[in-house]
Order: C-alpha cells, then sequence, then structure tokens
C-alpha cells in the first residue's frame, strides 16, 4: 500500500445523503490503484476491494467508478445503494464524520460516528407509528427517531423490516405505555386513529374507542412533568376540524393549553407532492414559554376558511399562529407513479370482473371511459365503489389524481385502475408499490406482505414529503 496509516476521516455533505454518494477523492491514495475507475476482472482476480458496513453485518464488493466519457475518477464508492443503508441506518446527517478503516490491502470498514454521537440530532417519539412514514420524513429531516409505538401488529410488520435492526419500536396499547419508558425528546408525533373523527367514520368524536387514544398520549405527556418535549404533533383527517361541531377540536387543543402548550394548525393536501387528493390537519404544539403570541391566522393555502373560522371564534384557546411560505405547486400526475405492467400480467383482471366493473358505471362515467377508449393513446383514471341510492356503482376520477388512499375495509375502500386508449380497455387495482408511491415513499422501502396488509398499511399513513416540509419550513426551525 502506498501509504501507513489505517484510518481515513471522510465528511458526510448534503449532496451525498441526496445521491447515496461516498465522496473519496481527497484519499485516492488509500487504496490500490486498479480500484479507481471501470473494475477490471482477469485471471488475476476481480480488481475490487470489500468494505464492511458497521451495523448492517454486511460487506460489499466495489471499485471507484469513472466518467465513461473521459476516464477520470468520479470519485465516490460506486456501490450507492448499500451506502445509502449504511445513511440511513445511522441516521448520518450533513456533516457527520465517517471513519474509513483498511483492514487488509483489499479490505476496509466504514464506521458511524463513534459511542453512538447523535451529531446533535434533535429526537423524536412517533405515537400510532404504523408502517413508519413519519419517521421517514423524519430522518429525512436530520432527526432521530428514539422510541416508536403501535397497537397494530401487521403495520409493526412492516415497520420492523425496514428498520430490522433498533428496537426503538414498542408494540402495545398507548393506555398502557408508562412514562419512564419514554426517553427525553425534542418532539412526540402522533397520528392517532381518524375512525371517529371522518366523514367516513362513525362520529363518536375523541370518546370513540379508536380515537380515544388521544387521552392516553395527553396522559403520558402529563406523567412525563418537567421531561415533557417542547413540540408535540398531531396528524388526522380534517374531519377533526368538524367533528361534533367543531367540540372534539375545541377539547384537544384545550387539553394540550391545560399541559402548558400553546397551538397552531394548518391544513396540508398530498396533492402539492404527490398524485393524490389526501388532506390533513396538523397541529403543532409548542411550550408555552410566555411572550407575545399571534392569535389570528389569514386565509392562505395552508390554512382554509374554515379553520381560520375556528381559530377566530375560539379564541379562549391559547393560539401561537405563525406565517408560513405558501405551499409548492402541484407538478405530478398519475402516469409519474403507475408500475408499467404488461397486458398479460396476473394484477390485471380478467374479462368477467372487468366488464362487471363497467356495468357498474353510470351513464355520466361510461360517457367517459368511452371516450378513453376510442383516444389515440393510453389515458389512466382511478375508481372507487361506492353506494348510490342503495345500488353499488363506480366513480372514475380522470383529472390525474388519484384519490385518497383508504384501508379496504369490506373492498371498497381498494383504488381501482382503468387504462384505456386505442379501442382498448384493462382494469385492476392499484398495486401496493403504486399505493407506497402515492405517499411519497421511495422504492427502497420494502414491502414483503400481502396486498391487502400492504393497503391497510399505507391508506393509514401519513404523505411522506408534505410532512418533511412541514417539519423543514415549521417545527425544525422551533428546535434551533
Amino acid at each position: 500500500m502506498p501509504v501507513k496509516d489505517k484510518t481515513r476521516q471522510l465528511e458526510v455533505t448534503a449532496g451525498n445523503l441526496r445521491n447515496n454518494h461516498l465522496y473519496v477523492n481527497k484519499h485516492l491514495d488509500f487504496f490500490p490503484a486498479d480500484v479507481i475507475g471501470t473494475p477490471r476482472k482477469n485471471g488475476n482476480g476481480d480488481h475490487r476491494v470489500e468494505i464492511v458496513l458497521d451495523g448492517l453485518n454486511t460487506c460489499v464488493k466495489t471499485d471507484i467508478g469513472s466518467d465513461r466519457r473521459t476516464g477520470k475518477s468520479r470519485g465516490f464508492i460506486r456501490e450507492r445503494a448499500s451506502i445509502g443503508k449504511f445513511y440511513a441506518h445511522h441516521q448520518i446527517k450533513a456533516g457527520s464524520v465517517v471513519t474509513l478503516e483498511r483492514l487488509s490491502e483489499r479490505k476496509y470498514r466504514l464506521s458511524a460516528p463513534a459511542n453512538g454521537e447523535s451529531n446533535g440530532r434533535p429526537k423524536a417519539a412517533e405515537f400510532f407509528a404504523g408502517i413508519g412514514l413519519v419517521r421517514l420524513a423524519l430522518e429525512r429531516q436530520g432527526w432521530d427517531v428514539v422510541f416508536a409505538n403501535d397497537i397494530c401488529e401487521d403495520k409493526a410488520q412492516m415497520y420492523q423490516t425496514n428498520w430490522p435492526s433498533d428496537d426503538h419500536l414498542v408494540v402495545e396499547d398507548i393506555h398502557k405505555l408508562k412514562a419512564k419508558d419514554i426517553p427525553d425528546c425534542d418532539l412526540f408525533t402522533a397520528s392517532f386513529p381518524c375512525n371517529d373523527l371522518s366523514i367516513a367514520g362513525r362520529w363518536e368524536g375523541l370518546s370513540g374507542k379508536e380515537s380515544s387514544a388521544f387521552w392516553g398520549l395527553t396522559s403520558l405527556l402529563e406523567n412525563l412533568k418537567d421531561r415533557a418535549p417542547r413540540l408535540v404533533l398531531l396528524e388526522n383527517v380534517v374531519g377533526f376540524l368538524m367533528s361534533r361541531g367543531g367540540q372534539d377540536f375545541e377539547q384537544a387543543l384545550l387539553e394540550l393549553n391545560r399541559l402548558g402548550y400553546t397551538a397552531d394548525a394548518v391544513i396540508l393536501n398530498a396533492q402539492r407532492w404527490v398524485p393524490q387528493s389526501r388532506a390533513r390537519l396538523f397541529v403543532i404544539a409548542q411550550r408555552d414559554e410566555g411572550g407575545e403570541r399571534n392569535t389570528l391566522a389569514q386565509e392562505s393555502d395552508a390554512r382554509s376558511e374554515a379553520l381560520c373560522k375556528f381559530i377566530f371564534a375560539n379564541q379562549h384557546i391559547r393560539w401561537n399562529i405563525r406565517s408560513l411560505p405558501r405551499l409548492p405547486k402541484p407538478q405530478k400526475q398519475l402516469t409519474d407513479i403507475l408500475e408499467d405492467l404488461p397486458d398479460n400480467d396476473k394484477h390485471w383482471w380478467n374479462q368477467e370482473r372487468t366488464d362487471y366493473f363497467m356495468s357498474q358505471l353510470s351513464n355520466r362515467h361510461r360517457e367517459q371511459a368511452d371516450r378513453m377508449i376510442r383516444g389515440r393513446s393510453y389515458s389512466y383514471a382511478t375508481a372507487f365503489r361506492r353506494v348510490r341510492y342503495g345500488k353499488s356503482m363506480a366513480e372514475l376520477r380522470t383529472d390525474g389524481i388519484a384519490g385518497c388512499l383508504r384501508t379496504p375495509r369490506g373492498g371498497s375502500g381498494r383504488q381501482i385502475l382503468f387504462k384505456a386508449g386505442r379501442g382498448k380497455y384493462r382494469v385492476r387495482l392499484l398495486t401496493a408499490r403504486e399505493c407506497a408511491r402515492l405517499q411519497g415513499v421511495p422504492d427502497s422501502f420494502k414491502i414483503e406482505v400481502s396486498l391487502n396488509q400492504a393497503l391497510f398499511g399505507f391508506g393509514d399513513a401519513v404523505c411522506v414529503p408534505a410532512v418533511e416540509w412541514l417539519i423543514e419550513k415549521y417545527v425544525g426551525s422551533l428546535t434551533r
């Protein structure tokens, strides 16, 4: 080897995290010369090095790639997928320093910051964690999730598949959790059940069997006393705002006030980031430290007229309304998330099932379908089955946006894809991967469960980029 030192320190940049790069430009002398550039195999063996990824029990073979046009070294380790997993596993953020250790001439070890350092990252606990999409958003914004809880074994299975090496997830009823078992955090997140708050639910409010889990969260906050987090982020359906004439929303915010928090609220529709119509109400509660507070809200793309009216009409609630930048303009269409499945793929329905679907279309929706079928190129629509006048009907949505993902209870929550053009048409359900993409989930997220289980997981989850935006533009600034 040309150098005698056994280790090198490499700083991870924001660009590295975005692209799963590990730049070694300044450390090319740390590797055998034949590793740099296009890998070459000959009678003497494979001209690559092995890198042990600490914490993953993984050893990858790789080289340092070169530009195809110029032949010059591109300066980063080629095995980007594995590097990305290493970053995600150790929750590496921009500015972190990782260690590359030479074990032998062609074997190295990549290690995260020693002694479990968090690099000053803020810490969060996620309640009603589901399949972990809030965690995914937080980690992308440089947070450590140090505790997670959900009662559902099926969702926990998907969570643990994607974060197999940590033991933060506790599968238990939130009412049975003990404050002493919750680590110190800057933020609690809670996407508590919407079943009793949504238009499609039972309208039993916060006293209902499912949505009363909210009181399990507030009980923990009270029992934590001076260890309670500085911030609490709630997420639920917009129906929470209207449940029992607004009484449930008022009751929840007054309870947060009683526990020492001021409140703010915004409504974000996933359609701003992904091709899914999914409006959700977010409450941002921060510890009341006195000082001047803004108690009135102006109507904007993040605060609807109904929300502003509620804030104005409930000035007995301790509000702390903050201004926000404009939401991004929608850019993605349904076709951006679809899998390219051949006509003989098993997901497409047979002719009998397809004909039954077509028979469920009303005259208006059948006319839309016929226009699509006559089209010169293929176009796509989504559909849900709904009960109209006591009859099951299928209704098309043709604006390039999927309807809101739901949990598939009784079959009606399964979203259907209609493909038509050139005189032909095909019908199938959206795949699990397509549902994941509608929630802004990268394809690296593992889905190793049945379609029904996956649909339950994604139907109850959050839109990842929407939560990311809220963390970046609002919540994160309160921890600095």
